[in-house]
């Protein structure tokens, strides 16, 4: 199968290499020179432009940062050509970037319109799960076209469930997050109270990791060096999922919590706490990097 994927970042390229790992022709393209080069060199084909990626593609992969990046990469801009006019008649379109449900809804519709066929289907599980094939992907639209597009996400992770109709699937995501940066941060928090407690780091993580305390947060994101050998805090605290995007998707999270008018104080709370953090260098640290700023803040307290 010839499949097109946009936006070969920290997360796209890997995803693409295992498409093709799995037997399939993967043309990229990627704004970044470097990153079609990247590429090309991982042994892809690389296009000079998303267009001429898509054209002659059955399946159109993209992975960007913004629905607005989706929705002009979909329709094109400033007269130009976009993705849906390009490609044949019937093709899959699958984005894996994490958007507003509003507006993966509106790429379905685009999509829909022109005659092709639509998925939002956003990952989970970082660099590493981009490397390893191991995503978890919550996917929404049809049934038909979560089957058809099943072998292909599957060989790129370990966990693929259908969530249900258009934009389900970023509704899977913003939730699933919203509970992540909650736990992440009460994890930090535990950690830096038993510190402050005389409790050490594996002492505290052996009994969590197998009482009620049990996250992933702790298991696998375990914010302090020791425990979790793998963690983000062993190398310093190099992404893994960086503070940026964790703010970004608590953004999308408040969006959501407010247009519903759901109660979700805790969310929110999160969402100012990270805002925070990615604003200064915790933008390029993952978002594990947190407890750094539990501990400073608490430090400042004592004195």
């Amino acid at each position: 199968m010839r499949i097109a994927f946009l936006g070969l970042g920290h997360m796209g390229l890997p995803m693409a290499k295992n498409l093709a790992a799995a037997g399939h022709e993967v043309v990229g393209f990627d704004v970044m020179p470097a990153a079609v080069e990247a590429a090309r060199e991982a042994g892809l084909t690389g296009a000079d432009s998303g267009t001429d990626a898509a054209g002659g593609a059955s399946v159109v992969f993209t992975m960007f940062q913004t629905g607005q990046q989706v929705l002009d990469a979909y329709r094109g801009v400033d007269g130009a050509d976009g993705l849906l006019n390009v490609a044949a008649s019937g093709t899959l379109f699958v984005d894996c970037s994490t958007i507003a449900v509003d507006d993966a809804r509106a790429a379905h519709e685009l999509a829909e319109a022109a005659g092709h066929r639509s998925l939002d289907a956003p990952v989970s599980g970082g660099v590493v799960g981009a490397e390893n094939a191991t995503l978890a992907f919550m996917v929404g639209g049809s049934d038909e076209d979560f089957e058809a597009a099943r072998p292909l996400l599957e060989a790129m992770g370990r966990r693929v469930v259908h969530c249900g109709g258009a934009g389900l699937g970023q509704a899977a995501k913003v939730c699933n997050n919203m509970i992540l940066a909650v736990s992440q941060i009460a994890v930090a928090e535990a950690f830096v109270l038993g510190e402050r407690l005389g409790l050490s780091h594996q002492a505290l993580f052996d009994v969590a990791s197998n009482a009620s305390g049990q996250c992933w947060a702790l298991t696998t994101n375990c914010p302090v060096p020791g425990p979790v050998p793998s963690s983000p805090a062993n190398r310093d605290y190099q992404p893994g999922f960086a503070g940026a995007l964790m703010s970004k998707d608590l953004g999308l999270a408040e969006h959501a919590v407010t247009s519903t008018g759901v109660e979700a104080r805790m969310g929110m709370l999160a969402r100012e706490v990270y805002r925070e953090f990615a604003e200064g260098p915790g933008a390029g640290q993952d978002f594990s990097g947190i407890i750094n700023t539990i501990r400073a803040r608490s430090e400042e307290g004592s004195r």
